[in-house]
C-alpha cells in the first residue's frame, strides 16, 4: 500500500472504539469517519483515531441515546482540534458517510454494527452498493441467516466495483480460516467444533454483542433479545452470576466452511461458547478442533487455541482489518463481489 487506506467505521460501541484504537497504531490506515445511531464524525484529512477511541459515553447507569460519538469533537475525554472536522448530530450517519464515499474521500469501510435483526447489516451494505460506491468493505457478521442475505448482494457488489469480505471477526473469521488450513491434512473431515471464551469487565461495554448472544439462549428469539431493556438484561445476568453458556449457536461458520468444501453438511459444524460479563478473564480458552481421516486411514484432530490473554476485541478487529487489506488487494486485481473469510487469507496491516 503506497498511501494509507482512508477508513470509515460504522458503529461506535465496544468494537467500533476498539477498531479506532487499533487503527491509530497502523501507518497503513487512516480513520476518516465514524458514526453511531445519533451522529457522525468526519475529517477528509483524517481523524485522531486514538482520541476518538478515548471518548467514552456515560455508562454509570445505562446507555444514554442522547450522547453520540459526534460529541467527541466538543469535549469529554477527547477533544479533536482539526479544522476540517465535521461533527454532526444525525440519525442517518450512514447516509452522510455514503455521500462522502461518493465524493471519493473514502477507500474502505468496516462495519462494527449490531447483528440484529438479521437483515440490518445487509441492509446497510445494500445502501452503499445501490449508491454505486466503489469501496473495500469488511464486517464481523456472525449469524447464518444474515450472511446468506449478505452473499445475495454479490451481483450488486460486482456492479458497484466493490470488494466485500464478510464474516471476518474471530468466529466466523480467524477460527474459520484456521479450519480451512487444518482441513488440508485430511481426505475427509468429520466435524469442526468451535468453543469460544470471552471475558469482559461489564456488559454495557458490548451491549449489542451481549444481546446477540442472549438470542442464542433456549427460549429466546432474535426479536425478544433485541427488545430487552437494560434492566431486563441485568436481571437475566444476575440469575447466572453474569455467565452466559451457549450451545449449537446459529453461527455462519457452517455457511463459510461449506462454501469452500471443508464440509458437506452444515450439521458438521458446532459453535458454542461461554461469556463472562462481569470479569475480564476468559472463562474457557477459545479453540477450534477439526477432526478427520487422513489418506492413510488414520483418524486425528487438529486444534487451534487462542491465547487467553488476547481479548475479544483483539481477536475480532485484528483479523477484520487484515481482511480489509485483502479486500483492497482484490479490488486492485479487478476482483469484485461478496466473498467469505474462508476464501482468502487476511494480510498483515503495518
Amino acid at each position: 500500500m503506497t498511501q494509507p487506506m482512508r477508513l470509515a467505521v460504522l458503529g461506535a460501541g465496544g468494537l467500533g472504539k476498539a477498531a479506532c484504537r487499533i487503527i491509530s497504531l497502523k501507518r497503513e490506515l487512516t480513520l476518516v469517519a465514524i458514526c453511531d445511531s445519533q451522529g457522525v464524525l468526519y475529517d477528509p484529512a483524517g481523524l485522531e483515531a486514538a482520541e476518538v477511541a478515548a471518548y467514552e459515553r456515560d455508562l454509570v447507569t445505562s446507555y444514554d441515546e442522547a450522547q453520540s460519538v459526534s460529541e467527541a469533537s466538543a469535549g469529554g475525554t477527547a477533544t479533536l482540534t482539526q479544522t476540517q472536522t465535521i461533527a454532526e448530530r444525525t440519525q442517518d450517519g450512514v447516509g452522510r458517510i455514503i455521500a462522502w464515499a461518493r465524493e471519493g474521500t473514502l477507500d474502505g469501510v468496516f462495519l462494527a454494527l449490531p447483528n440484529l435483526p438479521n437483515d440490518f447489516m445487509p441492509g446497510i451494505v445494500r445502501r452503499f452498493l445501490e449508491a454505486d460506491c466503489s469501496l473495500v468493505m469488511t464486517d464481523a457478521l456472525k449469524r447464518t441467516q444474515a450472511m446468506e442475505l449478505m452473499f445475495a448482494l454479490d451481483p450488486l457488489a460486482k456492479r458497484a466495483r466493490t470488494a466485500y469480505l464478510t464474516g471476518c471477526g474471530a468466529t466466523p473469521g480467524l477460527l474459520t480460516a484456521a479450519a480451512v488450513l487444518a482441513a488440508q491434512s485430511f481426505t475427509e473431515v468429520e466435524h469442526v467444533d468451535i468453543l469460544w471464551g470471552v471475558g469482559i469487565a461489564n456488559w454495557e461495554t458490548y451491549q449489542a454483542t451481549i444481546r446477540e448472544d442472549i438470542a442464542h439462549l433456549p427460549g429466546f428469539t432474535v426479536e425478544q433479545a433485541q427488545a430487552m431493556s437494560d434492566a431486563e438484561v441485568t436481571a437475566l445476568l444476575d440469575q447466572t452470576d453474569g455467565i452466559l453458556r451457549l450451545q449449537q449457536m446459529e453461527h455462519a461458520d457452517d455457511v463459510l466452511l461449506k462454501r469452500v468444501g471443508v464440509i458437506e453438511r452444515r450439521a458438521q459444524v458446532s459453535v458454542g461458547g461461554v461469556m463472562d460479563t462481569r470479569r475480564a478473564k476468559k472463562p474457557v480458552s477459545t479453540t477450534m478442533t477439526l477432526t478427520g481421516t487422513t489418506f492413510e486411514g488414520k483418524r486425528s484432530s487438529h486444534r487451534f487455541i487462542l491465547g487467553d490473554e488476547t481479548s475479544m476485541a483483539a481477536n475480532v478487529i485484528g483479523p477484520a482489518l487484515g481482511y480489509l487489506k485483502r479486500a483492497a488487494w482484490l479490488k486492485a486485481q479487478g476482483l469484485y463481489g461478496v466473498f467469505g473469510s474462508t476464501e482468502f487469507l487476511p494480510m498483515i496491516v503495518k
